[in-house]
């Protein structure tokens, strides 16, 4: 040619073209939250640690594996341009066959690593080994070479080898097209092996980063816990009744005001209960005086109206009538004296059991013939059955829930006794309109009644709960419901045959007047 060729200028580098693979359907795991806030911190710490690195890691390797692709792109366009504009001047245009051989092979030559180069002119084409028609040279980066004129890069990929192919043309001086084209196919062995000597290095190192995440998230769950667990225990010991339990307030932060705050309201929770406690002490020992003081004028009211009764027979009927009232009036107010003074025995821990060898299925008949109930009251009661009770206190119990039944049930009433596993179950059962469900819940509180419309009753309400108090005494329960199958409710009073003795009571001056014969009132 009559003017040396010089290489074109350097081509802006082409996007790297990567094979992108399909989505795989992955196995569903089942999701299991952690238990416990000291794991959940520790997973959620190492979580974003783990995060953070690996985004850190994946922009790292992105850029330094660009790093090394651009730099190895430079070099091989540089080292092509190089050799191109030394031995290109040579060439005579149009080459013939041998010339375009001798070039390919002069160019792979003096190129790094000694890659394949291919020259082409027009349709004809040879390399430096192997085939001009390598495939690895695509018909797309010739089209590309020829139609800009300009030097043009690909990578391509043939198995698991990567290559970087380069096609430059020949040009003359001032830009004039020579038609003449090399294109020089590099592998990409050495830097396959730094990127993954990277990605090797980036992965090793994962795993100490983890191990130090979950260290530092142990330590930091530990701050952050034990102000808790010092609240979960002072809680704790707040609830089962410690009312001086307070925490150490550590710190300025958001755990050290809500340990203050636990504080300020355990002061006021022990204040409250104080005064609580203060003024219930007080009502409890002002019933108690008031039904001690009460004793006295009630029994001689009882002996004045004992004779007033006996004597209304010769009265004048309006005087008569009168006589009787004062009497069943005088006979309630000493029951509800007397209900009073077993309840505040109650409150005060006193009560105690006197317990005795006895036949609990006679106990229960003794009970019903004393108030004159026989014929009002069926039985299904077994012969004989020993057991350890107090008679008195199941007596009044029993009497409490069949009195209960007959004001405010309907006919018949039964009370049955069995018993399993050595425990004695007494159930008494009416045919009355039973127990609505608003009531069920309160038929045990003291002075309750179902009827909130009545103003008078012929006792106090109390009868319920002393028959409660009663069983518990002796380690059993009493429950309430309505029949199952038809209207009506039924009490179930269930005893152990041989309670452990809980002390004995104390026989005093309170003790020693009691009544035995009728009921008191019951909740309904």
């Amino acid at each position: 040619m009559s003017r040396a060729a010089r290489p074109a200028p350097r081509a802006a580098r082409p996007a790297l073209r990567t094979a992108r693979p399909a989505p795989r359907k992955g196995r569903r795991w089942p999701r299991v939250a952690p238990r416990g806030l000291r794991t959940r911190l520790v997973v959620t710490f190492v979580l974003v640690a783990l995060l953070s690195t690996a985004t850190a890691t994946a922009l790292a390797y992105r850029e330094a594996r660009t790093a090394v692709l651009e730099r190895t792109q430079e070099a091989a366009q540089n080292d092509l341009r190089t050799r191109l504009a030394a031995l290109a001047p040579d060439v005579d245009v149009p080459p013939d066959q041998r010339s375009l051989s001798a070039l390919a092979r002069s160019v792979s030559t003096g190129l790094t690593g000694n890659p394949l180069v291919v020259t082409r002119y027009e349709n004809a084409g040879a390399a430096s080994a192997g085939s001009a028609d390598d495939p690895r040279i695509t018909l797309e980066l010739r089209a590309d070479v020829r139609a800009f004129g300009r030097t043009r890069l690909q990578r391509v990929t043939r198995g698991d080898d990567a290559y970087l192919v380069v096609g430059m043309p020949v040009t003359y001086e001032g830009g004039r097209v020579s038609r003449l084209e090399v294109f020089a196919v590099t592998p990409l062995d050495a830097e396959q092996r730094d990127t993954a000597a990277l990605l090797t290095a980036v992965r090793d190192g994962l795993l100490p980063v983890l191990g130090v995440s979950a260290v530092l998230a142990l330590l930091a769950a530990r701050t952050v816990l034990r102000p808790v667990r010092d609240l979960g225990r002072a809680t704790r010991r707040l609830a089962q009744g410690d009312l001086g339990t307070r925490v150490e307030p550590r710190g300025r932060d958001e755990l050290a005001d809500l340990a203050r705050d636990f504080n300020t309201t355990a002061d006021a929770l022990q204040t409250t209960v104080a005064e609580l406690r203060d003024q219930e002490a007080k009502a409890r020992r002002f019933v108690a005086d008031v039904s001690h003081e009460l004793r006295t004028p009630l029994a001689a009211m009882t002996m004045m109206t004992t004779v007033l009764d006996e004597e209304a027979d010769r009265m004048p009927p309006d005087a008569a009538r009168a006589a009787r009232t004062v009497g069943a009036e005088t006979a309630k107010l000493a029951r509800l004296v007397d209900d009073l003074m077993e309840m505040s025995r109650f409150d005060a821990k006193v009560a105690r059991l006197r317990l005795a060898e006895a036949d609990l299925a006679a106990t229960i008949r003794s009970t019903l013939d004393l108030r004159g109930w026989t014929d009002r009251v069926g039985t299904e009661l077994p012969d004989a059955v020993p057991a350890l009770i107090d008679v008195r206190r199941l007596d009044v119990t029993v009497a409490n829930l069949v009195g209960n039944a007959l004001r405010h049930g309907a006919p018949p009433v039964t009370v049955a006794l069995t018993t399993a596993h050595g425990v004695a179950t007494v159930t008494v059962t009416d045919h009355g309109p039973g127990l609505a469900p608003d009531a069920l819940a309160h038929v045990f509180d003291r002075f309750y009644k179902a009827e909130a419309a009545r103003t008078r009753s012929e006792g106090s309400g109390l009868g319920t709960a002393i028959a409660l108090e009663n069983a518990r005494l002796h380690g059993g329960s009493i429950e309430a419901a309505n029949r199952p199958d038809g209207p009506g409710a039924v009490f179930t009073l269930r005893l152990p045959l041989h309670p452990a003795p809980a002390g004995h009571e104390a026989h005093d001056a309170h003790e020693a007047d009691e009544t035995h014969g009728a009921p008191t009132e019951g909740a309904r």
